[in-house]
């Protein structure tokens, strides 16, 4: 238990995990004293205390105080409504899931600017990274899906973590994992975001493959020695793999088991520490099955397995065999048991509609699927349908060629997140070119309504251009992606967040000068019908303009007098960086890598910036000079924009044998355990885009 004493500045507001008790004039004119009431029983790690000249926004719901706090500049952008909301339907939710209730008497949540992270599950006084959350323009329910979804991970927290807390590091990832997965599950039934699992499954389990897949991959379960082995495992197997496992152990037992073996977990364990062993416990209990072997399976072993179809169709058009094979990475044979759902598709008209969904158990390296033969087959045979396992699908040369041209007819966004996701995969593994994912995009993604799939597969497709296309194509694939996006941002409803997401690639994708001067003409004032250029929208156009080439840093200064906030200044530095000339790039260097460390939010500003892929040219020099500064820069930052800077300083983009070279050369070197770890990933994507463009550049 804490008691808090805080001297502030008079008109300063102090929000800490107690109520405030009292205060009294402090000791130093213009100041005051507050004095917190004693807290509830916590762990050290989630206390907090935070004071400035907030804005305050207060509520009350089921006899909890709710507050809401920003920075008072940012009030008028605050839209508290929409985050009590949230939070209203969160605390509803988990006090009927949980069987126990929110037990402080207050819950705040502070939005405060230049947060490290996204947010801290501090208990009762939740911090939020202001840049994240608080919109200063319009943004698209991508965006509100998103902070909906940190606002009720964190809140899982108060329960998970704070009520019972951990008994040690070795469970960071059960922590983050069951946060992960409550809060997409809170969110699909509680909110408005009802496809939430489509955006687990299209953006976040996309960054738990990809972390899985580095050579840096490790169990979910991991001893960690010390806080630095921590650090370094806040990563897409610690909360997107974790919370797969988590979203499939609730499969595998049941939503009532899994739910009265919780409650059982919270009851014995409140106010206290606890391990993975006795969730397990309570779990067996709770439903009566065994469930060390699948902890063992799903925690204890690295990587991801791939599933694959293998069918044999009958002459009168059934089946006569249909399998699933199981593939593992060499150095990971793992193989792993999985219940998935199999989906059978027949396209009727434009639509293909579910026939029928078979549920089956996986186990080893072939399945045989007893339930299929004799069914009429299918045009579109999906694996993992509901996406309930954790594994990479392929589709069969039938159902692949279905979905290229029907993708959109799929009624259900996580069928069309799970075809998307296979394709993508399969990009990344060279097996599909990445022109012919981009002509996929540019021919299914206009027709696409669901937000979270647009923005993550239009990222994508600026993925593959980037680092998986044959330099030879890229030019010709931006500039495919940048005429789909301006035709689609044309046709949408005006005003409309497909038509903002689609013109933010528009600006993101534009290389030529006749796509470049329409972005002129937008920022001076001709944009399309119903598209406001905004704070957030101007200054996309403004960077892309100055990684173009088109202004310099006389006309980002004029523009940041249009804006001269917090926000202005970092995306100001973030344009100073992308000016497309070697005096910008290497004024930007000196800073970044100079005797004085910059502010956190500087550095991340200026490394956004630093690279781009129109400017390979630009950057090249600073391949090597990466490598010469490294070492000094670890040891001279703290750990956090330390690791920021390896990983975005790496020159990921200047894809070839030079910069393996050049990684190797370093790695042969004594270096620290966790800078090693970081720039051998780097490295593990240099070789993963060079087997893709030959891939592609085979296609051509």
């Amino acid at each position: 238990m804490f008691t808090w004493h805080v001297t502030v500045a008079a008109h300063w507001r102090v929000i800490s995990n107690g109520e405030p008790e009292s205060e009294e004039p402090g000791g130093i004119a213009g100041t005051k004293t507050v004095h917190f009431a004693r807290s509830a029983r916590m762990s050290t790690y989630v206390t907090a205390v935070c004071a400035g000249p907030y804005h305050e926004v207060r509520d009350r719901h089921d006899g909890i105080d709710l507050g809401v706090y920003c920075r008072a500049s940012m009030r008028r952008y605050l839209d508290a409504e929409d985050i009590f909301l949230v939070t209203k339907q969160g605390f509803d939710f988990f006090h009927a899931q949980f069987g126990i209730r929110y037990p402080l008497p207050k819950y705040d949540q502070v939005f405060t600017p230049e947060f490290n992270a996204g947010a801290m599950e501090n208990f009762g006084c939740v911090v939020h990274a202001e840049q994240y959350y608080i919109f200063r323009s319009k943004v698209t329910d991508y965006e509100y899906e998103n902070r909906a979804n940190t606002i009720l991970h964190e809140m899982a927290h108060m329960w998970f973590g704070d009520l019972v807390t951990m008994r040690w590091w070795d469970d960071l990832w059960l922590n983050e994992s069951f946060a992960e997965w409550a809060s997409h599950w809170c969110n699909a039934q509680a909110t408005r975001f009802t496809d939430a699992w489509t955006t687990f499954l299209s953006v976040r389990k996309n960054w738990g493959y990809r972390q899985d897949q580095l050579s840096s991959t490790h169990p979910v379960y991991c001893a960690m020695p010390d806080v630095a082995a921590v650090e370094v495992n806040f990563d897409g197997i610690t909360y997107a793999k974790g919370a797969s496992v988590i979203k499939q152990l609730v499969a595998y037992v049941g939503i009532d088991a899994f739910l009265t073996g919780l409650r059982d977990y919270f009851s014995k364990h409140a106010w206290g520490n606890a391990t993975f062993e006795d969730l397990l416990s309570a779990l067996e209990s709770a439903s009566g099955r065994e469930l060390r072997e699948f902890a063992a399976q799903w925690l204890e072993t690295a990587q991801v397995n791939t599933l694959r179809p293998v069918i044999v169709r009958a002459p009168d058009g059934t089946y006569d065999s249909v399998q699933v094979v199981q593939e593992a990475a060499e150095r990971y044979p793992a193989l792993r048991t999985h219940r998935i759902g199999i989906g059978l598709y027949d396209l009727v008209g434009s639509h293909l509609i579910r026939r029928e969904l078979v549920e089956v158990t996986i186990a080893g390296a072939q399945t045989e699927v007893a339930e299929l033969p004799g069914k009429p087959y299918a045009d579109v045979l999906l694996l993992n349908d509901d996406d309930l396992s954790y594994a990479k699908l392929r589709l069969d040369e039938h159902s692949m060629e279905t979905v290229v041209n029907h993708i959109s007819g799929l009624d259900s966004s996580l069928a069309r997140a799970l075809c998307w996701s296979a394709a993508w995969d399969m990009v990344r593994d060279g097996e599909l070119a990445a022109r012919d994912y981009v002509a996929l995009v540019c021919n299914g993604l206009p027709t696409e309504r669901d937000m979270s799939l647009v923005t993550a597969s239009l990222s994508q497709a600026q993925g593959a251009c980037t680092y998986y296309a044959h330099p030879d194509w890229a030019r010709t694939g931006w500039a495919l992606l940048a005429a789909t996006a301006r035709h689609t941002l044309t046709e949408a409803e005006p005003g409309s967040g497909f038509q903002l997401a689609w013109s933010r690639v528009y600006i993101s994708t534009a290389r030529s000068e006749s796509e470049l001067a329409l972005l002129r003409d937008w920022l001076a004032g001709d944009p399309p019908d119903g598209l406001v250029i905004e704070a957030e929208l101007r200054w996309r156009i403004v960077q892309a303009l100055a990684a173009g080439g088109q202004l310099g840093e006389a006309e980002i200064q004029a523009e940041l007098e249009r804006d001269r906030t917090a926000t202005g200044e970092r995306q100001a530095a973030t344009a100073t960086a992308l000016i497309a000339t070697p005096e910008a790039k290497e004024a930007a260097w000196r800073r970044l890598t100079g005797p004085d460390p910059l502010p956190n939010w500087l550095q991340r500003a200026m490394l956004i910036g630093f690279h781009h892929p129109a400017q390979l040219a630009l950057t090249e020099p600073y391949v090597s000079r990466f490598f010469e500064v490294i070492d000094h820069v670890w040891a001279s930052r703290d750990s956090e924009p330390a690791q920021e800077f390896v990983e975005l300083a790496y020159p990921a983009q200047h894809v070839g044998e030079a910069t393996v070279a050049a990684t190797d050369a370093w790695l042969a070197g004594d270096h620290p355990a966790g800078l090693r770890r970081l720039v051998a990933e780097g490295r593990d994507g240099i070789l993963r885009a060079l087997r893709a463009r030959t891939k592609d550049g085979s296609a051509g």
